[in-house]
């Protein structure tokens, strides 16, 4: 079962008329059948990479890491339907914009991308997932590095920014 999250997620607006007029709720959602919840807070992040002299990336080929999470929620293990075998493992995949094996960066800065690190070490590639997780009930906190590294191309300094998504795989 494919679940993605990360930019997605339970949206609400709400439009307020006159009273006269009325109003209206739009919503829109699913349910699935999954093994973990993510955390709200968890889903859409900010993180601040800060302001790295370009002689550093120069010399160290990276900037220093910022770890961020994901946390999973109310996981289970047994599926709704009884005939389906458990659940027991997990893959994340981080997706995005991608150049030389990195997470591209738009904006003025150029030579650069985004490395994300799993806390064991494994890199993610953009668009592959992680190796598998085993799953286990109740709640657990991911945990990744991001930091900025030095590509093939010429450095330039400028603001940069990227977005990359998230999905979890559950077996």
């Amino acid at each position: 079962m494919r679940i993605i999250k990360g930019t997605f997620g339970l949206h609400c607006i709400v439009l307020a008329f006159s009273a006269n007029a009325g109003a209206s709720i739009k919503m829109q959602g699913s349910i699935i059948e999954t093994a973990c919840s993510i955390d709200v807070g968890s889903r859409n992040q900010t993180i601040d990479m800060g302001s790295l002299p370009l002689a550093a990336i120069h010399r160290d080929g990276q900037g220093p890491a910022r770890t961020f999470h994901i946390r999973l929620v109310n996981c289970v293990l047994a599926r709704q339907n009884p005939a389906k075998p458990n659940w027991q493992y997990f893959q994340v995949t981080f997706d995005g914009s991608q150049s030389q094996g990195l997470f591209q960066v738009d904006g003025q800065a150029s030579g650069v991308g985004l490395q994300i690190q799993r806390e064991d070490g494994e890199i993610a590639i953009p668009g592959k997932s992680l190796s598998h997780q085993t799953l286990s009930i109740g709640e657990r906190d991911l945990s990744y590095n991001l930091r900025l590294v030095a590509n093939k191309n010429a450095l330039i300094a400028g603001q940069y920014s990227s977005h990359i998504r998230f999905k979890l795989d559950y077996e």
